[in-house]
Parts: structure tokens; C-alpha cells; sequence
């Protein structure tokens, strides 16, 4: 027979970035910091990788390109915490995400995303 353990703990979701954003991800029920430093990105990332705790988190553009070694590292692990990222509010066009390049890589070719 196979044991699954359960854990008890939801799932939390946090959404670190741009302070214009912060509202709109609170009304959904995410705990927001409104434009933190990588300091406090590390810290909240330390917090959740010693208390083992499941997340959710969205970054803003500057903290997900920051040089932040636990970033770096919970990206590359997977695991219990799955980060992903917004555009910058003052080029949404210029989007590109790591998965994009994964993708392609998969794909093959180019990708093109159609804005409708």
C-alpha cells in the first residue's frame, strides 16, 4: 500500500512587486509586498525553504532577474514553491519568461505569442 503524507498547510500565495500592482493581488487573496528589495525577497524565500511551507509566488520584473542566489536555486530545484513573474507595467511587450526558452527548446524554431 502506498502512504501519502498530507500536509495540512495550504498553499501560500505571495505576489512581490510593483506597489501599482499590490490591490489588485490582494483582492484575490495574495499576501503582497509592494516594490521590496532583493533583501526581502531572500528572506521570505529563506523563510519558506526552512519552514518547508508550500507557495505560490509572482514576482515583478526587477525581482525576478535579480541575481538572488536563492532565487537561483528554487528555480532550479522545483519542489514545494513555483515562482513565476509579471511584466514591467511600462513595457508589456517586451515579455519574456524562462519558460519561453524552454519551450523553444522543446519546439524547436521560434515562437511567436499573438496579442488577441
Amino acid at each position: 500500500m502506498i502512504h501519502i503524507e498530507e500536509n495540512n498547510h495550504p498553499t501560500r500565495m505571495l505576489f512581490m512587486g510593483e506597489a501599482a500592482l499590490t490591490d489588485g493581488f490582494k483582492l484575490i487573496g495574495f499576501e503582497t509586498w509592494a516594490d521590496p528589495s532583493q533583501e526581502m525577497l531572500e528572506q521570505q524565500l529563506s523563510r519558506l525553504l526552512r519552514k518547508r511551507e508550500k507557495a505560490f509566488i509572482i514576482l515583478g520584473h526587477k525581482l525576478a532577474h535579480c541575481d538572488s542566489v536563492l532565487l537561483k536555486r528554487i528555480r532550479s530545484e522545483g519542489g514545494h514553491i513555483v515562482i513565476t513573474q509579471v511584466p514591467s507595467l511600462a513595457e508589456p511587450d517586451n515579455f519574456h519568461c524562462e519558460i519561453d526558452d524552454r519551450l523553444q527548446q522543446l519546439l524547436g524554431g521560434e515562437l511567436e505569442f499573438s496579442q488577441e
